[in-house]
């Protein structure tokens, strides 16, 4: 019976430091839909501050119209500059975050630019790598496409 207890305290002490130690899946989650939220946000209002400060020093971006932004500068102006010419409102549906490591994860949405009428909507799909930062999580890279006319 002792060395029932003694297991059992022994067990207990190592699932408290390894709840404590690893990550929540669902806090980091959570935290990942709330960078792209402020993404979003931050493109609506052309705020060149706030977006630069959700991407990572090396971060890319390859936009459904082809054009590659490499480097935090480049997205950052390219960011804007698009915000400023496509006039809409923007929205991304989240629609899964998968960890590629504790580190690193996948958010992939619905990618929307409605205008005045549905006909001016654009649907697109967009995909964001996140990377863990000391100051939380940052987009690394952004994949926008267009999803290509059903074959016949």
């Amino acid at each position: 019976m002792k060395h029932f207890f003694a297991h059992v305290i022994c067990f207990s002490a190592a699932t408290i430091i390894l709840v404590a130690q690893a990550p929540t899946a669902v806090n980091d989650e959570a935290a990942i839909r709330e960078v792209v939220r402020k993404y979003v946000d931050a493109r609506e209002s052309i705020d060149a501050k706030a977006i630069e400060a959700l991407f990572t020093p090396d971060a890319d971006q390859l936009v459904s119209t082809g054009e590659w932004r490499k480097g935090l500068k480049d997205v950052v102006k390219g960011t804007v500059a698009s915000s400023q010419n496509s006039r809409g409102t923007r929205t991304i549906t989240v629609e899964s975050v998968r960890f590629l490591s504790p580190d690193v994860a996948l958010a992939d949405g619905r990618y929307e630019i409605s205008g005045a009428s549905a006909a001016d909507t654009r649907k697109m799909w967009t995909a964001l790598v996140l990377t863990r930062s000391p100051s939380g999580w940052r987009i690394a890279a952004i994949r926008n496409m267009l999803p290509a006319a059903t074959a016949r």
